[in-house]
């Protein structure tokens, strides 16, 4: 009964680590769709978030029997609720790899970003999915030095983005008020996605310490850099 159960406790943590890398694949697809102004890849990205949304009801599912059936105390509880907290934050991440592709899809056959701009989004789309890749090896590994890191190496998807802002403020800006509301939509959609990373991260320092990943203290220096930076 006892093996039972913790195999359950395995199979949530597995569903995790397949959102996270889906959600990664997800957002890395969404940028060669936006920067190539591809609709068939962009309505598959969209379709594709459907197997996430599933994932995440089933996670729930398993997790919400376990309480019921189970009633876990201190770590296997910690487990239990810190799963369900980082499904949300996948399912988001899912959501915002489709909003990408969704504006892919608005300006199809147009390109939504001006060719000034391909670099530093393709950057960030770059950017957000090894950050989401590190995220689910954090899932798996359990180690809180490279979750502590992923936050620090977040610091050079909030530096892309505020480049885009820089672009966009400028007074040799000539691509319109409609790509303008573009550009900012997406560099949100990215800086909203590396944020989620982290906080799968933090959540993994939760779970394996009982202490917040804030309060923690680190001198673990970041290794993703901005290029040229």
């Amino acid at each position: 009964m006892r093996d039972a159960y913790h195999e359950e406790l395995d199979s949530i943590g597995d569903g995790l680590v397949e959102m996270a890398r889906l959600v990664g694949s997800a957002i890395g697809r969404a940028t060669t769709a936006i920067l190539d102004s591809d609709l068939k890849l962009a309505e598959a990205v969209i379709e594709a978030d459907q197997k996430v949304d599933g994932l995440q009801h089933e996670l729930e599912a398993r997790a919400i029997t376990l309480l019921a059936r189970q009633q876990p105390v201190a770590t296997d509880l910690r487990i239990v609720v810190t799963s369900l907290r980082m499904s949300a934050d996948l399912e988001r991440s899912g959501d915002l790899a489709q909003h990408v592709a969704k504006l892919a899809r608005l300006r199809y056959p147009e390109r939504a970003v001006p060719h000034d701009l391909h670099a530093t989004i393709l950057e960030m789309g770059q950017l957000a999915q090894r950050l989401m890749a590190k995220a689910a090896e954090v899932i798996i590994t359990k180690d809180v030095d490279l979750a502590l890191q992923l936050e620090q190496d977040d610091d050079a998807m909030d530096l892309l983005h505020r480049t885009l802002f820089q672009h966009l403020m400028d007074d040799r800006w000539k691509h319109g008020i409609e790509t303008a509301v573009d550009v900012t939509l997406l560099g949100r959609y990215y800086e909203r996605f590396a944020d989620h990373a982290v906080s799968v991260a933090k959540r993994v320092v939760y779970l394996v310490t009982g202490e917040h990943a804030d309060d923690l203290q680190s001198d673990i220096q970041p290794t993703t850099q901005v290029e040229g930076a």
